[in-house]
């Protein structure tokens, strides 16, 4: 409930701050007044509201609720201006005062949207950043695992190439072995030969 609380009060601070407007001097630039001080002040005030919806409901929610706010205080000031047209007649014609007080809504209501969108965009911006400093950060583990990779490779070369020359190596050794058992056998069948030869003479 505190949070929900928490949530809808800007929202809800947003609509009194349009609905204020309407009590104001509609002579926008009635600086003897200080009348656009006040505009200027409570222009501030909902684009910061529209600045704090968008960071704690988010863009799609916060301008579905920002959105309802100006359309019903709009209508609420209507209502209002129709019931008590001496009070806000600043016009003689009801439907100038009616078009007059609602582009004042609107454009105090635009202020808070333009809030939300400047608070986007600051965060896209931020996402961004911290997303590019991930891939620096993934381009640099990727740039040291094929270094890696690369070392691996050659480590693994240098001993298939060391297995290699120890087993030719060993083959040759083995040849070497063959060829001089077959050169002792030959020289022992001749021997052999020499002696069944001698004792046959003896005979």
């Amino acid at each position: 409930m505190k949070k929900f609380f928490t949530k809808y009060s800007v929202p809800v601070l947003l609509g009194l701050l349009i609905f204020a407007s309407d009590f104001l001097n509609t002579s926008l630039f009635n600086f003897g007044e200080r009348n656009f001080a006040v505009w200027f002040v409570l222009s501030i005030l909902c684009f910061a509201c529209g600045w704090y919806i968008n960071r704690s409901l988010g863009w799609q929610t916060g301008g579905k609720v920002v959105f309802a706010v100006i359309v019903a205080v709009t209508l609420i000031s209507i209502a209002i201006i129709i019931f008590f047209n001496e009070y806000f007649g600043t016009f003689e014609l009801l439907s100038e005062n009616l078009i007059l007080f609602s582009l004042r809504n609107i454009t105090l209501g635009a202020m808070g949207i333009f809030g939300m969108a400047i608070h986007e965009i600051v965060s896209g911006e931020k996402e961004a950043l911290i997303l590019r400093e991930k891939v620096k950060v993934l381009e640099a583990t990727a740039a040291d695992s094929k270094k890696e990779a690369e070392l691996l490779i050659k480590e693994a070369q240098i001993k298939a190439e060391k297995i290699v020359n120890d087993a030719e190596a060993a083959a040759k050794n083995i040849i070497l072995k063959k060829e001089r058992i077959d050169q002792e056998l030959k020289e022992f069948i001749h021997a052999e030969r020499e002696l069944i030869k001698r004792y046959e003479d003896l005979k």
